[in-house]
């Protein structure tokens, strides 16, 4: 049986687009079953950008559209860093409204920067 590099690249297509699928799965399945905000965060984030990077690199060898690259490449840059502000921002505003569970906390450095800030509301 003789292989072509279009036939390769299917075969790579179809492995990045099942594992892609599968670290979103993982992904959804550690939001509703983890116990508490931080870890279900973790688990909304982490997986996530693996399996879209999984799904775009398959994209990428199932079209072989040099036009459709920078798209690709712009959808992951995008999906990276929105990811980790959202991340951010969502795990220091429920840390803020007193949502973190402090005993699962192996390192709390939050604490002391917020203790010395004074309050605030929104602009």
């Amino acid at each position: 049986m003789s292989w072509d590099w279009t036939t390769v690249a299917d075969v790579l297509a179809a492995v990045c687009l099942l594992g892609g699928a599968f670290f979103a799965l993982i992904a959804a399945i550690g939001v509703v079953r983890l116990p508490d905000l931080l870890s279900r965060m973790h688990a909304a984030t982490k997986p996530q950008v693996i399996g879209l990077l999984l799904v775009v690199v398959g994209l990428a060898l199932s079209l072989r559209d040099p036009g459709s690259l920078g798209i690709l490449g712009l959808v992951v840059l995008m999906q990276m860093g929105t990811s980790v502000v959202a991340g951010h921002m969502v795990g220091r505003a429920s840390f803020r409204a007193g949502q973190v569970r402090r005993d699962l906390l192996v390192v709390d450095e939050l604490s002391g920067v917020l203790s010395d800030e004074e309050p605030r509301g929104a602009p």
